[in-house]
């Protein structure tokens, strides 16, 4: 199988959700990192395979495709399909469905918005990320007790979705101290075999 281009930024919890899913399904692939800084990904040649100019981006032999959420879905049904990645059911396959419109909302403006101030100097409220990551918080971690993965009984593109952003939130300045059922999901993520995890970045001092 010719290896599956996943062009990224290293530090990039959309890209890592992406890597950690062609890890775990022992799917071939290679990275190509985008000098963004420079504006790599705003290039005419990258611009033909993700037209918004972001990361990640896959190139599976041709076929491309941007979005981590819809990177997860295809890597899935192309190459694992029925398995428990996706359920079949329509019950839990909504269920994965209401986790990845998490990822894109409450984690993406919550702990990885928070991320983006103090790891890349992005101008947002960091205030207000903080808060609606301990909001997001509290729920996860109730909705984990006595149950250890997000959406079904087994790991799914669900809980994929949602690690990459909350394993790294104490970058962003979230402490996951008070969270003990997230951080015993994290691990079971963790555990997995062939695991990737992301680079870390230097954690704030919390206020």
């Amino acid at each position: 199988m010719t290896p599956i281009k996943l062009y990224r930024n290293p530090k990039s919890g959309h890209c890592h959700r992406a890597e950690l899913l062609l890890a775990l399904l022992g799917l071939p692939y290679e990275t190509i990192d985008l000098d963004m800084t420079n504006g790599a990904h705003k290039a005419p040649q990258f611009l033909k395979i993700s037209s918004f100019g972001l990361v990640p981006a896959i190139d599976d032999s041709g076929y491309t495709l941007a979005d981590s959420n819809a990177i997860l879905v295809y890597l899935v049904q192309t190459y694992a399909k029925g398995s428990t990645w996706m359920p079949q059911d329509p019950k839990d396959a909504a269920d994965v469905q209401r986790w990845l419109t998490v990822a894109a909302d409450n984690i993406y403006s919550g702990p990885c918005a928070a991320r983006l101030v103090k790891v890349f100097d992005v101008p947002l409220d960091h205030d207000a990320a903080v808060a609606k990551s301990h909001a997001l918080f509290k729920m996860m971690d109730a909705h984990l007790d006595g149950r250890e993965w997000l959406a079904t009984n087994t790991i799914t593109i669900a809980d994929i979705a949602g690690y990459s952003y909350i394993a790294h939130a104490p970058e962003g300045g979230v402490d996951l101290t008070p969270y003990p059922h997230i951080r015993a999901w994290l691990k079971r993520i963790e555990s997995q075999p062939n695991f990737v995890g992301m680079p870390t970045s230097p954690i704030p001092e919390l206020a």
